[in-house]
């Protein structure tokens, strides 16, 4: 079988019961499926080494939100946010006085890798503040942000990087917000996945770093992310499925995977992401940024933690 480019634990783990045509019954993957409101929710946890070694993940929990009308729906936007601050606080105990660093990875100059950037920008920063005078309260907890760059643009590893921040500033917890690659297109900009497994930057584009994680910090790191591209190929796998369906023996007997790789090859490293990318990283990022702005100002409500940002 191919290998299909994807970030989300909730694809890996279709392939992988696909594959085996055990769904829920993969050894050492625990799977809980429910809906809130307009949200659907798929946790997945990653219980033991074999379950690592099938889904090709670390263990852990993978928590995916799914919500269709994202782009569209104020409702959803509103739904969403709750949803990945309730989610979070599953994660990560949260008061005034935890300090959190948020780390926003990616290329701002590349729209389709903006998600970090863009989501710091409309995070509410408080850790200036909450070192002095506190006049904020216990409604707020200490948050930091960072935008890191790109090895392409500082010369410096994005690890090494958030390492001497961590050192510096001493947070309890890291953020890492990062745009991710899909297998599907229907899942670009209406899906948000949580993980507390840390986050290996520009995996999904086969440019892997070194992992943002707990091993390297020495601290718990949150990954949160949003798919924003798709490997061409895997396009094209898709619609290799409904051409073998409609189509002569001759063809059908090179098979799927043959022509697959054939495909992969003639398109090389090549990602597609939505024409409609600019409105899809504004929503995208104002959601996750708002999500956790929920989590860490516990008492605040979305109207009031908007109030504070200028979009």
């Amino acid at each position: 079988m191919q290998k299909i480019r994807t970030d989300l634990a909730i694809e890996a783990h279709e392939m992988c019961s696909k594959e085996k045509a055990e769904k829920n019954h993969l050894d050492g993957i625990d799977v809980e499926e429910y809906k809130n409101g307009d949200v659907f929710i798929t946790r997945i946890t990653v219980t033991n080494e074999k379950g690592s070694e099938i889904l090709g993940k670390p263990k852990g929990n993978y928590i995916t939100l799914e919500i269709p009308n994202l782009k569209y729906s104020d409702e959803a936007y509103q739904s969403a946010c709750q949803e990945i601050a309730k989610q979070l606080e599953t994660l990560i105990k949260i008061t005034d006085k935890t300090k959190t660093l948020v780390v926003g990875l990616g290329n701002k100059a590349i729209t389709s890798d903006a998600l970090g950037p863009k989501a710091v920008s409309n995070l509410v920063v408080t850790n200036h503040i909450k070192q002095g005078n506190d006049f904020l309260g216990d409604s707020f907890s200490r948050v930091c942000a960072i935008v890191p760059g790109v090895l392409g643009t500082t010369g410096i590893e994005t690890i090494d990087i958030i390492k001497g921040v961590v050192e510096k500033t001493k947070p309890e917890i890291v953020i890492a917000i990062d745009a991710l690659a899909s297998r599907s297109m229907d899942r670009i900009s209406n899906t948000v996945q949580i993980s507390d497994t840390g986050i290996n930057p520009g995996s999904g584009v086969e440019n892997r770093r070194e992992g943002i994680n707990e091993a390297a910090l020495g601290i718990k790191v949150i990954a949160i992310g949003v798919p924003t591209v798709v490997d061409a190929a895997t396009v094209a796998s898709d619609s290799i499925d409904a051409v073998l369906a409609n189509t002569n023996e001759r063809i059908k007997e090179l098979g799927r995977d043959k022509i697959y790789s054939l495909l992969a090859k003639s398109v090389g490293n090549m990602m597609v992401t939505p024409k409609d990318i600019d409105s899809v990283i504004e929503k995208a990022s104002k959601t996750v940024a708002n999500g956790i702005n929920l989590a860490l100002h516990k008492d605040l409500t979305l109207s009031e933690i908007e109030s504070y940002i200028s979009y």
